[in-house]
């Protein structure tokens, strides 16, 4: 059964996600299904600390997930948001639209960052933070953007009906993930994600290894096929396509 969605409004805050680990460490109990929204952002952050603009428009939301002793490894709800992200664009965008999921936490349209995800771990629950680009495309140095509103003109804008079947998509993704094998959430996030043999660049700002896209190995690890044929296997760190510069 689907958890239905309880969804809190506010006009402006400093970043949902960080509102949502502060009540988590005052020690609220925040159930699955509950979304705090807020209209405007001040201090949206992406991975690696990275400050995410945030303007009235667009949709910047986090929910929480309690972690059960049966759950797969945390950080494989990346693998849920991101799906459920592609799955809310694809009810969003015109059909056939080309949208692209990048390891670990970007959504992508025609090669342009058009959302975001975030996980961020207190005790046994994990807060999932979503940005989607709804009707404004922000400045990211180094990176192309674009909004749902641009791809779609018949679209009317309204993040909150984008919130709406996000929560629900992210449910049945949650569903998924915990009555089925790990290998089938991972096997799906594949069909949407970029090709094996995509040039690719990853790690953290320091070291950087750049190789082939050779597939995820049975945790999510992002598998690398390097000039030699060695596989090297990137945990965590932020990813780039050679190929297509501005992602």
């Amino acid at each position: 059964m689907s958890i239905k969605p309880v969804i809190e409004e506010v006009e402006e805050t400093g970043s949902t996600n960080a509102d949502l680990l502060a009540r988590l460490s005052g020690g609220e109990a925040l159930t699955e299904g509950f979304w705090l929204r807020a209209e405007r952002q001040t201090g949206g952050r992406g991975r690696l600390g990275r400050k995410w603009e945030s303007p009235s428009g667009n949709l910047f939301c986090s929910t929480v997930v309690n972690l059960n002793s049966e759950d797969h490894p945390a950080h494989t709800l990346s693998f849920v948001a991101g799906l459920a992200v592609a799955d809310t664009l694809r009810r969003s965008l015109l059909p056939r639209a080309p949208i692209l999921l990048k390891w670990p936490n970007d959504a992508l349209v025609r090669g342009a960052k058009i959302a975001g995800i975030l996980l961020e771990r207190r005790g046994e629950s994990v807060v999932v933070g979503v940005g989607v680009n709804v009707s404004y495309s922000p400045d990211i140095a180094g990176r192309d953007t674009t909004d749902i509103v641009y791809e779609n003109p018949k679209h009317g804008g309204s993040d909150s009906l984008v919130l709406s079947i996000l929560a629900d998509e992210f449910a049945n993704r949650l569903a998924q993930w915990r009555s089925q094998p790990l290998s089938q959430i991972l096997d799906a996030w594949m069909e949407i994600a970029h090709p094996i043999g995509t040039q690719l660049e990853a790690g953290s700002e320091d070291t950087r290894v750049s190789g082939a896209f050779a597939g995820l190995d049975s945790e999510g690890a992002l598998l690398l096929r390097l000039a030699n044929g060695a596989i090297h296997t990137i945990h965590a760190g932020d990813v780039s396509m050679i190929a297509e510069k501005g992602n």
